[in-house]
Formats: C-alpha cells, structure tokens, sequence
C-alpha cells in the first residue's frame, strides 16, 4: 500500500516537492480525508470551492450541465487527480460540475486559506498551479481563434477539452444533434461530415443523443495544444 508521501507525491500540485518539505507540511497543515461510497455526492454545481480537492484514491464522475440541461459534458477522473482547481480564485469561486464517487473515493481536501500559506511557503507549490492555470487560460485562447476563425472540428475539439481535464477519461457529450448544429452555426451535412471523420480518425465515436471521446489528446491536437 502507498503510504501518505507517496500519495501526495503523485498529486499534480504536489509535484517536486522534496520529502522534508512534505514532511514539514504534513505536520502543519490541516489535511482533512474524506471517504465517499459509490454513488455519493462530492460536488455540487453552484457549490462554493472554499477548499481545494484531491482525488486520492478510488474513481469519479464529473459532468456539467448549461441551465436547462439539454447540453452536459461529463469525464472519469481517476486518482491522482484535482477536481477543478481553477475556481478555487477568481470572479466565480463556485463549482460549476456535479461530481460524484464511482468506486469508494478518498478525497483529501485543504481549506483555501491554508492552501494559500503552501503557496506562499514554497514556490514549487506556486509554479505547479500557476502551470495548471495557465495551460487553462492558453488552451482558452486557442479556443476562442478556433470559435471565431477555425474549423468546425476545431470548435468541436474547443468546446469538449474546455469542460473536461486532462487526464478525463470516458467522456461524453450529451445533446439532440440539432441542438448542436444551432451551437456551431452550421448545417446538419457539414456537422455529420466533421463528426464522420473524427470517427473514422478513431477520435471520438457517436449515435444519435451522444458524442464518445475516445481520445482528448487528439482533440487537443487539432487545437495545436499540447496535453501535458
């Protein structure tokens, strides 16, 4: 069984920090583990992020809905992994995803205020998540040249890598295809034809109510951005 270090050594934010630091974080921060049975709630949309959390161990699904639910994205996370750590600050500081445990779920989570001091204490804390923000912010703008000038995959690929994380497996886009053909601009024939060759490219596979990605690293790709 991995012990504790070894658990948070592999946590993306975590990363490069050396053993005595952690350490010393461990024996003055406020860890809280938090243990979640299938099919429990762990986020809600709307839910304030006053804490940071970790995915420690176990699976989860994260899906996000527009208001009246004809459009929802939804992603595997497997531990390792971060549940939206880009509305931890900012102008909305609320989660937008419902998340919830597939498999029994360790989540380890840090109060904003004292995730703030392990950012101020060492600054390999700070590039981790200035790095994982602004992968973010430069994914975005790709996104919003491909929305204005680029290619209905490339729009396509935009819209699906915004909602979701690297690392999201399983994921899926859930919408009535003439619903989408009114979010792209575009006629059924040209939308069919874009969706018809991501599939034959082994990218994503659909039927009539939804879109498989079967592979995020390939839309971003077609986005010129890379996953890592």
């Amino acid at each position: 069984m991995d012990s504790m270090f070894d658990i948070l050594m592999s946590l993306p934010l975590f990363h490069g920090v050396s053993r005595s630091r952690l350490d010393e974080i461990v024996g003055t921060t406020k860890f809280h583990f938090l243990k979640y049975l299938p099919g429990e709630t762990i986020v809600t949309p709307g839910e304030q992020c006053t804490h940071i959390k970790f995915v420690i161990s176990g699976t989860v699904r994260s899906s996000i809905a527009n208001s009246n639910d004809r459009f929802t994205v939804a992603q595997t996370l497997d531990a390792p992994a971060v549940i939206s750590p880009e509305f931890l600050f900012g102008r909305s500081t609320f989660y937008p995803c419902q998340v919830t445990a597939l498999t029994t779920t360790g989540i380890l989570q840090i109060a904003k205020n004292d995730y703030v001091k392990l950012l101020k204490l060492d600054s390999v804390f700070m590039y981790n998540f200035m790095n994982i923000i602004s992968m973010k912010a430069q994914q975005a703008e790709e996104g919003i040249m491909a929305l204005t000038t680029g290619s209905l995959e490339e729009r396509i690929a935009f819209w699906i890598t915004s909602l979701t994380q690297n690392g999201g497996r399983d994921i899926t886009l859930a919408a009535k295809k003439r619903d989408l053909y009114s979010v792209f601009g575009v006629q059924r024939s040209s939308f069919m034809s874009t969706l018809d060759s991501l599939k034959e490219r082994g990218i994503i596979d659909y039927d009539t109510d939804e879109i498989k990605v079967l592979s995020r690293r390939d839309l971003l790709h077609i986005l010129h951005t890379d996953s890592d």
